[in-house]
């Protein structure tokens, strides 16, 4: 049986149809999927919520959060049908990643673009990581201060935050020699815990301001800004960071491809998709909505580094220092692709190169096994690239602002465009039909948004650098 692709001349045969592993390895269950799904969504994201909600107003801002969980549910049942290929009920072919699934459904070019779109994401968000180590570690110094001088001492510590992220990509230096994903297990499950802690410190610490205060604060339409255009921009620049927060797409057809079956692997998948999204958004809504009716219009950028949190200044510092431990193991879990692509195309293009090919073994005592393996292309290559996105966040330390330009690039053809355009060419949907004409709307509709929502993050962050 030959199955060809849509637009590739390139034949698929019947020994690529074969899954890479046996069936019986696939031992996931509906809350394993539920789980890596939270995992992998529950991030710095969550901090950046409240001040977008601030700036939206207690409408817009709730119904927002609604809205983009509809499309993230919606894009995640598309996707949970593309997993099999060509048949989404008995399809011979288990796709077990989101850019081979592009690649066999849309062509070799959508798969180009796909890959282009996602290493971009992936590199801001080492952008991003950088920017907020540095605030965070800021936070604490300022909270010690806070607490030994009084809350009205100036404790500012200056607002350059450059030696902070300069120690942040020194550290990142010698973390990314980890060979590959294999090697950090260990540096995920840290993150994981991590991410969660500081994310229920800050709904609690919220939550006891509001307590504090006896008031909800806050308005409909949101905090004020110069003028009618200015907060416009900022409505969409927060529209960007939810979009940063809420997809998974990129890691779902992973996860389902670790399901057991019966039932069906998509049936599962949807229903984990559905409880995910429903834990997720109402872990959203405690984070943004807590933090806007804790603080009001003075809502900050990040919910724990702002001025708001004094007292306990031990829990501050943990919740700080529990972002700054995620963040170091978070930047690796984005960039390990980036490294194992590059470096993939350079022992592929170069195999002689001694250079590329060679390794060179060194004796530490503390190591296990005695010996650490080090290869220059992938030394040279890696501190390269931390020594890249250390300089932008240096020259672009705007957390809400990168968040937004991050967000509004990659919710839409990451979650929107290619699982409606993967969906339409699944099920042969005919064109100007109903169905084609809501798949087609949707997707339109979602790209105004992401587009409005771009410009408004590039204008606030040339407003931040230059204004």
């Amino acid at each position: 049986m030959d199955i060809k692709e849509n637009d590739e001349s390139r034949v698929i045969t019947p020994t690529e149809l074969q899954p890479h592993d046996s069936v019986s390895a696939r031992t996931g269950t509906l809350w394993t999927a539920v789980t890596h799904i939270i995992t992998g969504v529950i991030g710095a994201g969550v901090l950046s919520l409240a001040w977008a909600t601030a700036k939206l107003g207690w409408i817009a801002g709730p119904a927002a959060l609604i809205a983009f969980a509809g499309v993230t549910l919606l894009s995640a049942f598309l996707l949970s049908d593309c997993y099999r290929f060509p048949d989404p009920d008995n399809g011979p072919l288990r796709l077990n990643s989101y850019s081979q699934a592009v690649k066999l459904y849309l062509g070799k070019k959508n798969e180009i673009v796909c890959g282009v779109v996602v290493y971009i994401s992936l590199f801001g968000c080492g952008i991003a990581y950088t920017i907020v180590t540095a605030t965070c570690i800021r936070a604490i110094m300022k909270s010690n201060c806070y607490h030994r001088e009084g809350h009205n001492a100036t404790c500012s510590f200056g607002d350059n935050n450059n030696y902070f992220m300069l120690l942040f990509g020194l550290t990142q230096i010698f973390m990314s020699q980890i060979p590959n994903f294999h090697n950090m297990l260990w540096l995920s499950l840290v993150a994981a815990i991590m991410s969660f802690t500081y994310s229920f410190i800050g709904m609690g610490l919220a939550l006891g301001k509001i307590i504090e205060n006896r008031k909800i604060e806050g308005s409909v339409r949101g905090s004020p800004a110069e003028n009618r255009g200015a907060k416009v921009w900022l409505a969409f620049q927060a529209l960007g960071n939810i979009a940063f927060s809420y997809p998974f797409s990129i890691i779902l057809l992973e996860i389902q491809d670790t399901l057991r079956s019966p039932p069906a692997e998509k049936e599962t998948m949807k229903k984990a998709s559905t409880v995910a999204v429903f834990i997720q958004t109402f872990f959203f809504f405690c984070c943004g909505c807590f933090g806007y009716a804790a603080f009001g219009d003075l809502t900050p950028g990040n919910l724990l580094t702002g001025s708001g949190f004094y007292e306990p200044f031990w829990l501050v510092d943990f919740a700080n220092a529990c972002i700054v431990l995620h963040l170091v193991g978070g930047y690796q879990v984005y960039s390990q692709p980036i490294f194992a692509a590059v470096e993939r195309w350079l022992t592929m293009k170069y195999p002689q190169n001694k250079f590329i090919a060679s390794f060179y073994g060194f004796k530490l005592p503390l190591l296990r096994g005695g010996t650490l393996r080090l290869n220059p292309m992938r030394m040279c290559l890696r501190t390269m690239y931390v020594l890249i996105t250390t300089g932008v966040a240096v020259m672009f330390p705007y957390f809400n602002e990168v968040l937004g330009v991050l967000g509004a690039i990659g919710f839409w053809p990451l979650a929107v465009y290619f699982p409606v355009e993967m969906c339409i060419l699944q099920k042969k949907i005919p064109s100007w039909t109903r169905p084609w004409l809501l798949l087609r709307g949707f997707s339109f509709v979602c790209l105004l948004v992401c587009l409005l929502s771009l410009v408004g993050s590039i204008y606030g962050l040339v407003g931040a650098k230059f204004g």
